[in-house]
Formats: structure tokens, C-alpha cells, sequence
């Protein structure tokens, strides 16, 4: 009987002892560190509306020019000039604010000038193809299988009209016109309140 029970203490300290060698206060952790930013990782959109998926992006991270601070692009008529103001009528920027364009910094004019070059070489394509129909302009479908070509889609804002273009690359707009006679590209920030049914990067030609 004496030798039952000493056996079993003996199981126990041992369990015991076992059990205090590997208790989560004893043991030391290395922090767990996460992996630096990538060196050619797009900017942020810097705002939840403008949140979205990428497009059009270059294989590598487009040079940044030095400058000073972004500012907020005026709006732009249909041939992509920004819009004269007149003689700056009173209330001017309160009545028109709806039709304001996000600001954009060096790194985003970079990144979305990179973009435009791209969707510039796939819009050159459709013309070479020749097919103009009306006034110069290309079947809709064949000017968005060209922007598919780049992952850009509905997701994208990706809008075409009457030989108009417009998509968010996920960073910038780039916006334009596709016809026999021309190809433009711009890049600029995403409107305020743009045009119902159409994407973030067509202006509002509504009023307040």
C-alpha cells in the first residue's frame, strides 16, 4: 500500500514539473513585426467615396516630381479646358462646389499620369481599327473591351458616351475623348457630386 501511493506522487510532481516548464509566463516571444509597404504601392485614395479597385496601373512605380501642395483642380468643360469664371460673379464657388474635383498630390498625378499613358495606348488601338460611326465616334462596346483590357469596368466608374470617356483608376480619373479625329487623355480628381447614372469622374452639368 505505501509503495502504491509513493508511486503515485511521484506521478504527480512529475506531472507537476512538466506542467511548470511550459507555463506562457516562462516562455519568450519574439514581436510579431508586419511586412514593410511595398516600394511601388499605389497611393491611397485618401477618401472612403473614392475607395475602390484598381486599374490601369503601371508595372513600376511611377517617378513622383518635387512640388509644392496639391490643390483642387477646377472643373472642366467638354473638351477637357478647365472653365472660365467670368468676371468671378458673387457666391460663385458656394453655387458651383457640387462640380469641384478632389485634390490631388504629386504622387497621384504621377500614378495617374502612368494610367493615362496606358489607357491612351489601348484607345489608340480602336482607332487604327478604323469603324468610326457617327461623328467619328466607335461602337461603345469596342471602347470598353479597351478599358477591360486594363481590369477597368463598372466597378471602376468606367462611362462612355458619345465618344466621351471616364474611369477611376482606384487613385485619379482619367477622362477624355476616343473619335476618328482626336484622342485626349486628363487626369483629375473625382467630382463632388458628378453626374447621376453616370461615374465619379464626369462633371455635374446640373445647378443649385
Amino acid at each position: 500500500m505505501l509503495i502504491g501511493r509513493s508511486v503515485t506522487a511521484a506521478a504527480l510532481l512529475a506531472l507537476t514539473t512538466a506542467a511548470c516548464g511550459t507555463q506562457p509566463g516562462g516562455e519568450r516571444t519574439a514581436p510579431s513585426q508586419s511586412p514593410p509597404p511595398s516600394a511601388g504601392a499605389q497611393p491611397s485614395s485618401g477618401s472612403s467615396a473614392e475607395a475602390r479597385s484598381a486599374c490601369a496601373q503601371p508595372a513600376e512605380a511611377p517617378t513622383v516630381p518635387p512640388s509644392a501642395t496639391a490643390s483642387a483642380s477646377p472643373p472642366a468643360g467638354p473638351d477637357g479646358r478647365p472653365e472660365q469664371h467670368g468676371d468671378g460673379a458673387p457666391h460663385y464657388a458656394e453655387n458651383h462646389a457640387y462640380r469641384m474635383q478632389a485634390p490631388l498630390t504629386p504622387e497621384k498625378r504621377a500614378w495617374g499620369a502612368a494610367s493615362a499613358k496606358l489607357v491612351r495606348a489601348e484607345l489608340e488601338k480602336v482607332r487604327e481599327a478604323g469603324g468610326a460611326g457617327a461623328y467619328g465616334a466607335f461602337p461603345e462596346e469596342r471602347v470598353a473591351a479597351a478599358l477591360a483590357r486594363l481590369g477597368c469596368g463598372e466597378e471602376h466608374g468606367v462611362h462612355i458616351s458619345d465618344g466621351f470617356y471616364s474611369l477611376h483608376t482606384g487613385t485619379v480619373c482619367v477622362s477624355g475623348r476616343v473619335t476618328r479625329d482626336e484622342l485626349t487623355t486628363e487626369v483629375h480628381g473625382a467630382y463632388a457630386e458628378p453626374q447621376p447614372g453616370t461615374g465619379p469622374c464626369v462633371e455635374n452639368r446640373g445647378g443649385h
